[in-house]
């Protein structure tokens, strides 16, 4: 993997500016892969790797780059949790239980070691930049190993029959579809009141 601080500044890249949330996501993911034993997450263990990410914030931005996990790819994975936490799973050691992964989440009391660490800095984004850069894991984040079970249709490269919504007639991927009335509709056919968009 890349030096820490080539991976800032390709995270700095494709998010568009360096900040606090960047810095604890380049860590949590180098850690994710360094716990899993996952030397080349965008090289030759690119397909062992899949990562689960719990906030739509900019750490999610600097995982991707460390992990090359993508939503494109199928291999990074958004729950709207709200919480500073990824889990990086390894897809190589599959048991009947599942997959062994890493969840890490951001500590609160980061903040708080922030201020104690640099007083001198008033900025509050400066602050947790630079400390962030210094804290030890140990200080920034916990770690539980945990075990998480793919279905097939959540894998990278997974293929499965396309078909047409009956009543929009839009294309539907990878089995997202409800039988109601022996018709398949789209989610957001299925359940007008809970899509996020509302026809004008």
């Amino acid at each position: 993997m890349e030096p820490f601080d080539e991976l800032l500044t390709m995270a700095e890249s494709a998010h568009g500016h360096l900040c606090a949330g960047q810095i604890l996501g380049v860590r949590m993911a180098v850690l994710g892969c360094e716990r899993l034993g996952i030397d080349e997450p965008r090289g030759r263990d690119r397909k062992r790797l899949v990562t689960f990410v719990e906030i739509d914030r900019c750490a999610t931005d600097a995982i991707g780059v460390v992990t090359g996990c993508r939503l494109g790819k199928r291999a990074l994975k958004f729950r709207d949790w709200g919480k500073m936490a990824a889990t990086f799973i390894d897809l190589a050691p599959k048991d009947v239980t599942g997959y062994r992964a890493i969840r890490i989440a951001a500590r609160e009391s980061s903040k708080d070691l922030a201020r104690t660490l640099h007083p001198e800095i008033e900025n509050k984004n400066q602050q947790q930049m630079l400390a962030y850069r210094e804290l030890s894991d140990a200080d920034l984040f916990t770690e539980e190993w945990v075990r998480v079970t793919l279905p097939p249709r959540e894998f990278p490269g997974y293929k499965a029959e396309r078909l047409a919504c009956a009543q929009c007639g839009e294309g539907i991927n990878y089995d997202r579809f409800v039988e109601r009335d022996g018709q398949r509709l789209c989610y957001a056919c299925a359940n007008p009141d809970g899509r996020y968009y509302q026809p004008l």
